[in-house]
């Protein structure tokens, strides 16, 4: 197959300009041109008159810090943040409910209103009396059925096994008991956004500490970013209590605590020696915990000094509202 040349009848008689390349220099120039005239441009938009350049945006200012009632966890954390998610996790009996109560009685003895959802209903008036807690300045929200099953719980722990017996027992969220805290994250949920938008609260706590784990797991990441993007610009402290980290990367802070349990007097005249302390029971009367709280991960903003080498970890003692 052979080709042959085709040539316009326009082209013919006339010669080829070929342009040289342009310098890197006028490149530039004519990209800043083009940058400056699209940024005049912007700007004359009412609707995008607030944007502003990355290079000219401000440091965001480091966030209010108040007291949590607990001298060694002050000096450990700086205090809880105003305006962030903080994060206490903990197993049962490890102390994160001293936590709550110590840091609500500080926020209303400071002359501030705040709220409590309780999700698991676990909440003791008396104690946080017995703290110093001022019950006037305090919304409970206890979250439950509206309508309690009417059916004996001796029934419902039967369907459970009979549920575990035909192999529906795996996911135990599918099952009554389940079903029951989910029900009860939903009111939570409900409850917190409400609380949110209010904008009029000091602090918000939500104990979910006895909330099976796959439970709270199950609360969508997306509830808890807008919940912080709810509290960013507000003076409330949103503190959250939990038996593992649930909030990922939306919380400013998390905080581990663990408790090493004593027998009370009481105890050791019944049981003549007193077991070690991982061999104690259930059937042990404790009057004062040893709380040892660990800092886990902060994301708030630090001085730009270097600062010295510090602790992660600190230890305080509590007492049971019982002992007197």
């Amino acid at each position: 197959m052979s080709a042959s040349p085709v040539f316009s009848s326009a082209a013919t008689g006339r010669s080829f300009i070929f342009s040289p390349p342009s310098s890197p220099h006028s490149t530039a120039r004519k990209i800043t041109a083009k940058t400056a005239d699209f940024l005049a441009h912007i700007g004359v938009s009412p609707k995008l008159v607030a944007v502003v350049p990355a290079s000219r945006l401000d440091v965001r200012p480091a966030p209010e810090m108040v007291s949590s009632g607990i001298p060694q966890l002050d000096s450990l954390t700086g205090g809880l943040a105003r305006g962030c998610l903080t994060e206490i996790c903990g197993t049962a009996s490890s102390g994160r409910t001293s936590v709550l109560i110590f840091a609500l009685a500080r926020a209303t003895t400071r002359g501030e209103v705040c709220a409590l959802v309780d999700a698991s209903d676990a909440f003791d008036p008396a104690s946080a009396a017995a703290a110093g807690m001022e019950m006037s300045r305090l919304l409970w929200v206890r979250c439950g059925e509206k309508y309690p099953s009417r059916k004996h719980p001796s029934t419902v722990r039967r369907a459970n096994s009979q549920a575990e017996e035909l192999g529906q027992g795996k996911n135990r969220w599918l099952n009554p008991e389940g079903r029951r805290w989910e029900t009860r994250l939903g009111q939570m949920l409900k409850v917190t956004d409400l609380l949110l938008q209010s904008n009029g609260f000091g602090m918000i706590a939500l104990d979910l500490g006895d909330v099976p784990v796959a439970g709270a797991r199950r609360i969508p990441l997306a509830s808890w970013f807008r919940f912080r993007r709810a509290v960013e610009h507000t003076p409330t402290v949103l503190l959250v209590l939990e038996r593992q980290p649930i909030a990922g990367s939306c919380s400013s802070m998390l905080v581990k605590v663990s408790g090493a349990k004593k027998p009370s007097a009481i105890s050791r005249r019944l049981s003549g020696n007193p077991p070690r302390h991982a061999e104690l029971s259930h059937s042990e009367l404790l009057d004062r915990f040893e709380i040892t709280a660990e800092l886990m991960r902060s994301r708030l903003e630090q001085k730009l000094e270097r600062k010295p080498v510090q602790s992660t970890r600190a230890s305080f003692k509590s007492r049971a509202a019982w002992v007197g």
